[in-house]
């Protein structure tokens, strides 16, 4: 777990660092820099699903996957919990701000391969790679955001922490096919994310959330038989 606190440090030392550029910062500049993490979050997404489309085994599941996670998120209604919640801490556009930062820490290959080849190599390579990646990232969210962007560090480490026990203790239950399509997934929910920065359209990303379980199940399943 040594790469994962790495990875959640630098995440709240960014934040601490990105709050007090954002107290200081007028309103033009801040509206400059979510159009710029808009627009680096919808090219992060493409890339993701442009990358891992081609190899997927599996080319409808990720809509599969959307459907019935969407469908369950929105029953459940996630989003609005979830405003509710940050609302009650916060006011502003916290909530999708930490929305966006806790889709860009947890899903991408890095942040995914890490945690799997620190519990079977012990190789840390990819989580402090991560982890300065994500410090950066975390500078210019909070201070678009503000210093609630810091609460993103508690979803990194349950995402990181739990891939690393599965690895662990189910070494054959992630296979590349399960990262390949959640990756995809992912991909789609990040330029969602993007879509909602550049007020182009707004989704309910964390109502779509659920569907990032659908693929891991799935396969697991299907390895099953």
């Amino acid at each position: 777990m040594i790469g994962t606190i790495f990875n959640v440090s630098m995440i709240l030392i960014g934040s601490i660092i990105g709050r007090f550029l954002h107290k200081g910062m007028k309103p033009e500049f801040q509206n400059i820099l979510t159009q710029g993490l808009g627009l680096a979050a919808m090219v992060i997404g493409i890339n993701a699903v442009v990358q891992h489309m081609s190899k997927s085994h599996y080319p409808v599941l990720f809509i599969v996957s959307l459907a019935i996670g969407g469908l369950f998120g929105q029953w459940i209604d996630l989003q609005s919990r979830f405003d509710k919640l940050v609302g009650k801490f916060s006011g502003g556009n916290l909530a999708e701000g930490l929305a966006t930062a806790i889709l860009l820490y947890c899903i991408g290959s890095l942040s995914i391969l890490g945690p799997i080849e620190a519990a079977l190599k012990h190789d840390y390579t990819f989580l402090f790679t991560n982890g300065m990646l994500d410090g950066i990232t975390s500078i210019v969210l909070a201070s678009t955001f503000g210093l609630g962007i810091a609460f993103a560090a508690v979803a990194v480490l349950l995402w990181q922490g739990s891939i690393y026990m599965i690895a662990l203790f189910f070494q054959s239950a992630l296979n590349n096919n399960m990262i390949n399509e959640l990756t995809i997934v992912g991909g789609i929910l990040i330029l969602a994310s993007g879509l909602g920065l550049l007020e182009i359209k707004k989704i309910s990303v964390l109502n779509l959330l659920p569907s990032l379980f659908v693929p891991v199940i799935a396969i697991f399943l299907l390895n099953l038989f």
